[in-house]
């Protein structure tokens, strides 16, 4: 008889849980509530933690790590009818950007690589953001340029985060990086 190995480790339930709670507590305490016509946004370094932990842990690691402690935060505060959609956007985005730090054999290892690989999980999650606004403004009466120009607001915050994001991640990868294989943290992460 044959027995299957699980692809999920105690590791890889260790590494969500732990990066999950990090991104938790840095929504909960690192962040600056935005009031826009359409609603609250804010400014949080949450974001680029979502994509430095893809580059480091990759994409599934990561996109968990990211969809569940943004989405954990949702659910104990004034978003909480965002959590699902939280989840999935905050996963998409570390997802995307793992997969293309980690495509081609980079493994997270080059630095040009994963800025791109940041950059493009931070447009993604940009994108994934104001379509769910947009549609939100919609669904309770907004025609759709109405709607596009109202969450211009929100999609100027988002912005701003990428950029932040895409900037933590790139310069805190290669840092955490080194700190992480010495600690020898990095040799249970098989891609």
């Amino acid at each position: 008889m044959f027995v299957k190995k699980s692809r999920i480790t105690v590791y890889d339930m260790a590494v969500v849980g732990l990066l999950a709670a990090m991104v938790f507590v840095s929504t909960m305490f690192l962040r600056i509530p935005i009031t826009t016509p359409t609603g609250p946004t804010q400014l949080k370094i949450a974001n680029g933690l979502c994509l430095l932990f893809a580059i480091l842990f990759g994409k599934w690691r990561g996109g968990l790590a990211a969809g569940l402690g943004s989405m954990f935060f949702d659910l104990f505060s004034e978003y909480i009818q965002s959590a699902p959609t939280t989840f999935v956007n905050f996963f998409i985005m570390a997802f995307v950007c793992g997969l293309i730090a980690y495509g081609g054999g980079a493994q997270g290892k080059n630095p040009k690589r994963n800025t791109l690989a940041a950059a493009a999980g931070a447009f993604t999650y940009t994108t994934l953001y104001y379509t769910k606004q947009v549609i939100g403004s919609m669904l309770v009466g907004s025609a759709f340029v109405p709607a596009l120009l109202a969450n211009v607001p929100k999609l100027i915050t988002s912005c701003i985060n990428a950029v932040f994001a895409v900037v933590i991640a790139s310069l805190l990868a290669p840092i955490l990086r080194r700190e992480l294989a010495k600690a020898g943290v990095l040799r249970h992460v098989d891609k």
